[in-house]
């Protein structure tokens, strides 16, 4: 279950915190108005801090001002061009159609604009239904911008008044989600799972951590400038390095399963992986309480219970019995969850310490790890063309309005027609999946919602108590619309027939109104979902180039870092926040394939086994990177570089083998590269007890990079 629909945790989650905001700032405005105009002139002013309202999201102070003031010029362009246009109908189908295709165009600037695109359609919709004089439209103009300005002046103040505390809420986001990567983890030692599906089900969280982890970062580096900052900074860099440490856990667990099955010390292993999460939420439970985070867990049995195990394995392998590999992977995942157990404490102390400044890399830029966006015309105009999948959707929405408008027409009521294009808008999503998923969420939450609400209109129909759950809705709606779409379905649903019924007591009609409404614009947004659809294979081949090129540079900084090229590690953490995010976008392409028509999907198991070896190759970078620096003291560096650069030559040609077409042939390489990797002629002689571990890693590493071009060669293939 997702943190913040906990009831613990929910209260202090900046889902909650935006809920409010929204909810404050809308009433608020609406209310000021009332003081001195009409309900008219104060539901004017109200839609436009709606519209405002609707880019009020965690970001950055200087980019929260940049998007909110691009969603107050552009909604007030439309509604002003929108309102000239609506006394010549033909003039107003026309422009509606030729915004809707302008709106969805600004999906090229990434998700983050899909907001503005939102409130764009909205306020579009909402505008179609009213006739005015020109001289009517710019004063509805006016009093349009002034409730958007309001708003945004308004979150600006309460935005940079919470702005550490909205920094807190976010990272302790993180924490949560990395919490769950770790119970998934756990779930490796549980024999009742499959191995396979277990390590699928972690390549899909691994997306949804990417990007809180990123989310994290474009609130935190941007500005640290305070002590309170610098805390939060210092809790950022320790979640980051305690992920590497729980990458580099990866191991053979079908040799532990196979040796260990009937051994207690696999429940001892989950148990001790089940602590670390709960520890680690417990610092993102203080963090979102803005308190400083003490350890509360002892994991001393569990440790001990393994150093017994340990000691039972040596015993059977002195009276002859062959399980020298296992005792090995069990030493090591020792050493690793120790190092884990550290970090965790360092997490909890970092939450506690006040520092006089930022201790991060020194005059670094932070650039790469943070998003860019980038507003320019000539992106849109690129897109221009027919193979885009942006221009394609922009043409499937334009095409599902003027239809959805058509049948509005025809119906025997019109009073909220608007509904249709609106339902439209909100379901007809740039991917099938993405519709699919809002299709379903938008029906079972209207049908809800209007349930709901004539269970209200007949037993609670009072004015008081309508009121009091008309804010409740109007809480819940912003709350849940990035949370659990469906809830906010509920809840808006809700709100709107709440306010109708409250403005105009005597339509007995409006519910059923709703439903037929929202069930005509769901199935006109299903049928063109088929439309010049861009299904997801038709993106495979660049996603799979993209993350065997990031990975060929994630490569050339782990082993610089690891041969001690480098001053610090700033070039690693780059490449491999890089090629992260490139597994990600992966991955979520393949779960989202998978919603789609099963004509339509391509290579699944191949795509599954490529992001798996993958990412393998980085657990065993960072596996290789905590070897050597357990071992820094009695490393002898001349052997172990030497090691490193032969593998690293060794990976480079396999990754660059992958990209390059038609070279499916890895019979060669497969013998190169086994049994073990190619060492110096010192290194027989070389006494390190780390030795074998690197030269095991090594030979794992290599092994799965050759696996690599078969799964890509297969996708590229399928997907051609």
């Amino acid at each position: 279950m997702h943190y913040a629909l906990n009831l613990r945790t929910f209260f202090y989650s900046h889902y909650f915190y935006l809920g409010l905001r929204f909810a404050a700032g809308l009433v608020g405005v609406t209310l000021i108005t009332l003081q001195f105009a009409g309900m008219a002139t104060a539901m004017t002013v109200c839609i436009g801090a709606l519209c405002t309202a609707l880019m009020d999201m965690p970001s950055p102070l200087r980019h929260k001002f940049n998007e909110m003031s691009a969603s107050v010029l552009l909604c007030s362009a439309v509604t002003l061009l929108i309102s000239l246009c609506a006394p010549y109908h033909w003039l107003l189908m026309t422009m509606l159609v030729l915004i809707s295709f302008a709106a969805c165009m600004m999906v090229v600037y990434g998700r983050k604009s899909m907001p503005l695109q939102l409130a764009t359609l909205f306020i579009m919709t909402m505008s179609m239904e009213h006739s005015m004089t020109a001289r009517e439209s710019f004063i509805h103009t006016g009093l349009f911008t002034l409730g958007a300005v309001a708003y945004l002046a308004y979150a600006m103040g309460i935005s940079w008044i919470l702005r550490h505390r909205i920094k807190q809420q976010v990272l302790a986001e993180a924490l949560f989600e990395l919490a769950a990567y770790i119970d998934i983890k756990a779930d490796f030692y549980d024999t009742r799972y499959n191995l396979t599906e277990q390590f699928n089900k972690l390549i899909r969280h691994q997306s949804l951590l990417a990007d809180r982890q990123q989310a994290s970062r474009d609130l935190i580096l941007r500005a640290h400038n305070n002590i309170k900052d610098a805390i939060v900074v210092q809790v950022h860099v320790c979640m980051l390095d305690l992920y590497e440490l729980i990458l580099s856990t990866h191991t053979d667990y079908a040799l532990l399963r196979t040796h260990l099955v009937d051994s207690p010390v696999l429940r001892t292993l989950h148990d001790l992986a089940y602590k670390a999460a709960r520890d680690i939420e417990s610092v993102a439970y203080d963090v979102t309480r803005k308190k400083s985070s003490f350890p509360e867990i002892s994991y001393e049995p569990e440790l001990d219970a393994i150093d017994a195990e340990l000691a039972a394995i040596q015993q059977r392998i002195d009276e002859g019995k062959p399980q020298q590999e296992a005792l090995a992977v069990l030493r090591a995942q020792r050493n690793k969850i120790r190092a884990i157990i550290k970090m965790i404490g360092e997490l909890h102390q970092a939450s506690q310490k006040a520092y006089d400044s930022t201790p991060f890399w020194a005059d670094a830029d932070m650039g790469p790890f943070l998003s860019q966006q980038k507003y320019e015309l000539r992106m849109i105009l690129s897109h221009l063309r027919w193979d885009s999948p942006i221009f394609r959707f922009s043409l499937r929405v334009a095409m599902a309005i003027s239809v959805g408008l058509a049948v509005a027409a025809m119906l025997p009521y019109a009073a909220h027609s608007y509904w249709i294009v609106l339902t439209i808008v909100i379901i007809l999503k740039p991917s099938f999946s993405m519709t699919k998923q809002r299709r379903s969420d938008r029906i079972i939450g209207t049908i809800i919602g209007c349930v709901i609400t004539a269970l209200i209109i007949k037993f609670l129909n009072h004015p008081a108590a309508m009121l009091g759950i008309l804010v409740l809705a109007t809480v819940a709606t912003p709350t849940f619309i990035y949370l659990r779409y469906r809830y906010a379905a509920i809840a808006v649903s809700i709100m709107i027939l709440l306010q109708m019924h409250l403005i105009a007591p005597g339509n007995h009609d409006l519910i059923m109104e709703r439903l037929v409404d929202t069930f005509i614009g769901a199935a006109v947004a299903t049928a063109f979902s088929f439309v010049l659809a861009n299904w997801e294979y038709q993106s495979l081949p660049r996603l799979v180039r993209n993350v065997l090129d990031v990975n060929l540079r994630y490569m050339q900084a782990s082993f610089d870092l690891l041969q001690g090229k480098g001053k610090d590690d700033f070039a690693y953490r780059i490449e491999r926040k890089r090629l992260m995010d490139s597994l990600a976008a992966l991955s979520s392409a393949l779960v989202r394939m998978l919603d789609e028509p099963s004509s339509k999907q391509r290579a699944v198991e191949d795509i599954n086994l490529f992001i798996v070896q993958n990412y393998l190759l980085v657990a065993h970078v960072a596996a290789l990177r905590a070897i050597l620096r357990r071992h820094v003291k009695e490393l002898p560096a001349a052997p172990v570089n030497a090691m490193l650069a032969d593998s690293h030559s060794q990976v480079v040609a396999v990754l660059e083998r992958a990209l390059a077409p038609g070279q499916a042939d890895v019979a060669p390489l497969m013998t190169a590269l086994s049994p073990h990797p190619a060492t110096t002629p010192e290194a027989d002689a070389v006494p390190w007890s780390g030795w074998p571990l690197v030269q095991r890693r090594i030979r794992l590493l290599q092994a799965d990079a050759v696996k690599i071009i078969i799964h890509s060669e297969a996708i590229l293939r399928d997907a051609s």
